[in-house]
């Protein structure tokens, strides 16, 4: 009997294929989404140093969202992690939508991202 992989082993192929096309570099970042059923979170990674510059979440205590799991909760991490890597001085950025589909959730965080400033 031939099992189907699920979703996720089949969205961690496709990340890690995305990965070894684009790396972030101090002066433009990986912009990194993940994605779960309750939550969204945002990071901007240097890959060189390895090191993570800022991050937001639907968790984040600033937010205080009523249900993290949603397009909205997504539009304001995605201005969230905007602001505070602008900030910082960043204003160019490399995508990485984790090997989900651009669509939904991860489609609203990089639009909200692009109008609080973020160039990618």
């Amino acid at each position: 009997m031939i099992t189907k992989p699920d979703k996720n082993s089949t969205r961690k192929k496709r990340h890690a294929r995305v990965r070894s096309k684009l790396s972030g570099t101090a002066t433009r970042p990986r912009l990194n989404v993940f994605r779960s059923n309750q939550h969204i979170y945002a990071q901007l990674i240097d890959d060189t140093n390895s090191v993570t510059i800022v991050s937001a979440s639907s968790v984040d205590k600033e937010l205080s969202l009523e249900n993290g799991g949603n397009v909205e909760a997504a539009q304001k991490v995605g201005e969230l992690v905007a602001k505070r890597a602008v900030e910082k001085g960043i204003k160019s950025v490399v995508f990485d939508r984790g090997g989900y589909l651009y669509h939904g959730r991860v489609k609203a965080l990089a639009d909200a991202a692009r109008e609080a400033g973020l160039e990618f």
